[in-house]
């Protein structure tokens, strides 16, 4: 299932850390970005076996963390944070916002595959409640119109551009990003 590029870049990954299974993270991200957004069944046995792990203890960190993709997502992966911060701050209206343009409920996927909404339990960002992911690109604040906004650049453009949610985010990349 994953190819040996991908294979190669969790074992580079491994070597980072005095102890390689503390590389999980890294590796779920790179299958996932591999595998165009989410992590198939077959990815955990391939990632289990370069890591000389058990496919179970793959899938537990899988299930513990709402980063990981469980199943296919549209090319534009919507994360509403709905914990108390943000409903307090009125996510309650994003979700209405996504609803009336896209037509999604949370753990929906449009038609066309271009959007996936999901309501995520916290995304760290309470002091800029309500907080909305898109493909991992924060929007703190996030008004019902600079939601509706960012739908329609989204929906302008037909495919993401590069983003900061998959593999592709490293210290490396992120410093020659700085330096250009």
């Amino acid at each position: 299932m994953l190819s040996e590029t991908a294979k190669q870049k969790i074992r580079e990954q491994m070597a980072r850390y005095p102890v390689s299974r503390s590389a999980l993270g890294c590796a779920l991200y790179i299958a996932q970005d591999e595998c165009g957004g989410w992590v198939p069944h077959e990815a955990i046995y391939d990632i289990a076996e370069v890591m000389g792990m058990e496919p179970a203890d793959v899938e537990s960190m899988m299930s513990f963390y709402v980063m990981y993709n469980k199943a296919p997502t549209g090319k534009y992966l919507i994360e509403i944070c709905h914990n108390i911060s943000c409903a307090v701050m009125g996510c309650s209206r994003l979700f209405d916002v996504v609803h009336e343009k896209c037509g999604l409920a949370p753990g929906d996927t449009t038609e066309d595959g271009l959007f996936t909404l999901k309501g995520v339990e916290c995304s760290a960002a309470c002091g800029g409640a309500p907080a909305v992911q898109i493909n991992g690109m924060f929007h703190e604040k996030c008004t019902p119109e600079h939601l509706s906004e960012l739908i329609d650049r989204c929906r302008a453009e037909g495919s993401p551009k590069e983003n900061y949610y998959n593999a592709v985010y490293t210290p490396e990349r992120a410093a020659a990003e700085r330096k250009a």
